[in-house]
């Protein structure tokens, strides 16, 4: 009957198309069967957010994150993971739209599990960016939505790339994605150094999420904290990001002590007085 219907054709015996059938173009469908569509018109209005960082030094790569995942005012968890195993020497930070990021990952991680079966080797970090950032790049334009950094440690030492889904691929020492990263680059920027000791590392890595997370009112929850080690990855911690930024606060600013001590130390200045009883010349010389 419907191609009856498209093609005007009627079988003899017939005065006119089915009416037991719509005709062409009129199938009556429920509201939301295209989920974009009625969002858009019927749904709220969603804002994510979130704070992710990474950064190399000396003793490998440190990437930490904060864990609430949230839809505008809405927290659906305050407790997810957004730093992702990918392999034995590989994490990557995930930002952007949840879904995406799991799944570009589990794909990720296949590809670099048959790469290293077939090589017998592990597959670089410079490789497994360019590898997601070619699979990424042929869904441009189609909503796709992953941002992340590739933290690793394989041949060449430590290394630090950022992928988007567009196909962008950048390598760096330091990186922050999210809509607290501009906060938290206010302190990466500030007491980054390259030959840092890990504990030093540490700190600067949850300072960062914690003071992030008290800006941005979308970044939340606990500050999860993991170590690229030359013999792989190293879950750290994960430390309430309230309790953390709290002792924070009672810890005295970086630098002022030295500041102070600078101060005391100078000599003071002589302020020499003028007797108006001796004349100009002599008080020249």
């Amino acid at each position: 009957m419907a191609l009856q219907d498209v093609c005007k054709w009627q079988a003899p015996g017939t005065q006119g198309p089915s009416p037991h059938l719509p005709r062409a173009g009129g199938w009556a469908v429920p509201p939301g069967w295209d989920p974009q569509t009625f969002l858009r018109i019927h749904g709220p209005r969603l804002a994510h957010g979130t704070t992710t960082l990474a950064f190399r030094f000396r003793h490998g790569v440190i990437a930490a994150a904060d864990t609430r995942s949230s839809c505008g005012n809405y927290v659906q968890c305050p407790a997810s993971r957004k730093i992702i195993p990918v392999h034995q020497h590989l994490v990557g930070t995930t930002s952007g739209t949840s879904a995406d990021c799991a799944a570009w990952y589990r794909v990720l991680r296949r590809e670099l599990r048959l790469r290293a079966l077939r090589d017998g080797q592990l597959p670089s970090v410079a490789g497994a960016a360019k590898l997601l950032s070619a699979m990424m790049s042929c869904y441009r334009g189609l909503d796709l939505c992953v941002a992340t950094a590739l933290c690793g440690w394989d041949r060449s030492g430590p290394a630090l790339f950022y992928v988007y889904s567009d196909g962008t691929r950048l390598q760096g020492n330091i990186f922050s994605v999210g809509s607290g990263s501009p906060y938290a680059y206010g302190v990466l920027d500030r007491g980054y150094r390259y030959d840092m000791s890990p504990q030093e590392a540490y700190a600067l890595a949850r300072c960062a999420v914690a003071h992030a997370t008290h800006r941005d009112a979308y970044s939340g929850g606990s500050v999860d904290l993991f170590h690229v080690r030359e013999n792989g990855w190293e879950y750290v911690s994960r430390n309430d990001a309230y309790v953390l930024y709290s002792e924070l606060q009672k810890l005295p600013e970086p630098g002022k002590e030295e500041e102070e001590e600078a101060r005391w130390d100078q000599p003071e200045p002589v302020t020499l007085h003028r007797d108006s009883r001796m004349p100009a010349e002599t008080e020249m010389l």
